[in-house]
Order: C-alpha cells, then structure tokens, then sequence
C-alpha cells in the first residue's frame, strides 16, 4: 500500500471580511496501513495580527497569538511540506476543509487523491451518535493510545488530530471486510 499523509489544519474560523486561514498544520504517516510516529510534522502557521479569530474556534489559539503572528507562513514551509504533501494519498477527517485550506494557501499545486475518515466511520461505523474526530476516538478505544503518542497535547491541536485521523484509518483498515480495499476504492468511497 502506498504511503499515505494524514493532515490536519487548525484554522482561524469565519469572520466577516477576512478569509479563514490556518494557524497550526500537523502531518502524520502511514505506511502499508499502520501509523508511523516517528514520521511526523507539526509548526505552527503564521497569521497576521489583525486577522480575527472566530471566537468559537476551538484550540489553544487565544494563549499563543503572538507565536502564531511569528511562525513561518505555510508558502514559507512549503520545502519541507512537499514530500508530506505531493505524490501521497491524503488523508483528513471532512477532506473539505484540509483540501480547500492548501488550495487557498497553495493555490498552483495539485493535491489528493484523499481519503476522508468522515465518510469512511460513517460506513464502517453505522449507528455512532457522533461522526466527530473525537468522539470516534472515544467510542473506539483510540483515545489512550492518543495520549501515549502525544501527551502534551489534546483534541483541537493539529498533530493530535491528525494522528487521531491516522489511528482511526488504520482501525478501519484492520475491521473484517476492509482490510483488503484498495486505496482507489477507498478514495471513491461516498456515504
């Protein structure tokens, strides 16, 4: 099985007139169907300090706005993030956001295929009373070994949550019935 790039994106939020931009980026691999710890990314992403936060944006962002103004911006990181990011499938939890986010911040390059663990748990998981990243990880044990993997860190940082995507990728992977997919199958999945 091909490499595959988790990814997930904290991001500013909706405010009127100004575009929703990200502010934390993490990257998790896996490799033939199994989390790669020791291949992972994390940085946070330089927002300009006029730039409004949605207040009901979850994360830490509030506590650290003056590491957010001078981190690198994401063009910036754009030499390390290339092999996480050109050439592998991706993989998010509601690919909409993640995808439109890189095509905002780095509109001249082609992303995907993508996997989207939304639509996968909705499939493989009928019946949850909730599809969110988080609450997946609880109703499936994940959680524990979450916090083993990163323990400074929680839901709504960046590189938990992709290697919450990650974790729950490679627990679908090893179900009855899904551990044959293929990659191609998988990203033509719809609910």
């Amino acid at each position: 099985m091909q490499d595959i790039t988790a990814i997930d994106f904290e991001y500013t939020g909706s405010s009127p007139g100004f575009n929703n931009l990200p502010w934390q980026v993490g990257l998790v691999t896996l490799r033939n169907g199994k989390v790669c710890l020791e291949e992972s990314f994390t940085s946070l992403l330089r927002v300009p300090p006029e730039q409004p936060f949605n207040p009901y944006t979850p994360g830490r962002w509030a506590s650290i706005r003056e590491d957010i103004a001078a981190a690198p911006a994401l063009t910036e990181l754009w030499p390390q993030l290339q092999p996480w990011l050109q050439g592998r499938v991706l993989l998010a939890h509601n690919v909409p956001t993640e995808r439109s986010l890189l095509q905002q911040s780095l509109p001249f390059h082609h992303f995907g295929p993508w996997l989207d663990t939304l639509t996968l748990a909705r499939v493989a998981y009928p019946g949850q009373c909730s599809y969110k990243l988080e609450d997946l990880c609880d109703a499936l044990r994940l959680t524990e070994k979450l916090q083993a993997a990163c323990p400074d860190r929680q839901a709504h940082d960046a590189l938990y949550d992709a290697l919450a995507c990650a974790y729950l990728l490679q627990e679908i992977l090893t179900a009855p019935g899904w551990c044959d997919s293929s990659l191609e199958a998988l990203c033509a999945l719809k609910c």
